[in-house]
């Protein structure tokens, strides 16, 4: 056979092996958009479905407002998991998520400090004169500081203690300025303060919902224009399952409501 003859075989049969490979189902990666509060017990949760599944999951992570404005923008995010339901009702109302958001588990802010009596009394604690700064979420764009807010007000202390505050861009940044010893208070999510990592640090009072309006943690598949992930679909399901569920509990969320 020629030279000419052996290099037709060799494009042909290098058409073919490309062809035959892109046919082959590729394992899907999951990407998933949290809010903050939620990450430590996704750490979990993510873990028994990428073993039920075999999909990878990876997870961005920030305040639900920045999380927000990224999709409006077009992020290529699955699944959205806020720590509200207004931001992706939001985004419900301008048609990016394929289905109406529902509400997976509702979040819980306790008032944390490195050192306080199990008996200690929340107005006491925060209108404190010893205590120099306090430590919340941005209320513009997390709504665990939107939550923060509500009960300074409803306990008449914010106008008090509003110079003593320092916004957090999320949860996240939030904690680190209590831990890190930048503040003498702040306010969390009861998930937070049940991880491993912060069992036994410091000291935290779960706040009475009388002060608040109820965290609800909303949750949605964003739509992708063309074509669908199976994966999400699932995950979704997953979140909204009895194994879900108990971790979530574990981790200081309601689920019965």
């Amino acid at each position: 056979m020629s030279k000419t003859g052996h290099a037709f075989y060799f494009v042909i049969a290098v058409v073919l092996m490309t062809t035959l490979g892109c046919s082959q189902p590729k394992p899907q990666t999951l990407t998933i958009a949290a809010a903050a509060n939620v990450q430590y017990a996704l750490d979990s949760l993510i873990s028994i479905f990428e073993q039920e599944t075999g999909t990878g999951c990876e997870v961005v992570v920030s305040s639900s407002g920045k999380l927000t404005a990224q999709i409006s923008k077009g992020a290529p995010y699955d699944i959205f998991l806020s720590a509200d339901m207004k931001y992706p009702e939001l985004l419900y109302g301008e048609g990016l998520l394929k289905n109406k958001p529902v509400v997976y588990a509702r979040g819980s802010l306790v008032l944390w400090g490195p050192s306080m009596s199990d008996s200690a009394d929340l107005w006491q604690l925060l209108s404190s004169d010893e205590i120099r700064k306090i430590a919340i979420a941005n209320p513009k764009i997390a709504p665990y500081g939107i939550g923060a807010m509500e009960v300074l007000t409803s306990m008449n202390l914010l106008d008090g203690v509003e110079e003593k505050l320092i916004y957090g861009e999320s949860i996240a940044q939030t904690n680190h300025f209590m831990t890190s010893g930048a503040t003498g208070l702040g306010f969390t999510a009861k998930s937070v303060v049940m991880t491993p990592q912060m069992r036994n640090v410091g000291k935290w009072v779960e706040v009475n919902t009388a002060y608040y309006t109820p965290i609800d943690q909303g949750m949605a598949i964003i739509n992708h224009e063309g074509y669908e992930l199976p994966s999400a679909q699932a995950f979704y399901d997953f979140m909204r399952s009895s194994r879900a569920q108990s971790i979530l509990n574990y981790f200081g969320y309601q689920t019965d409501f």
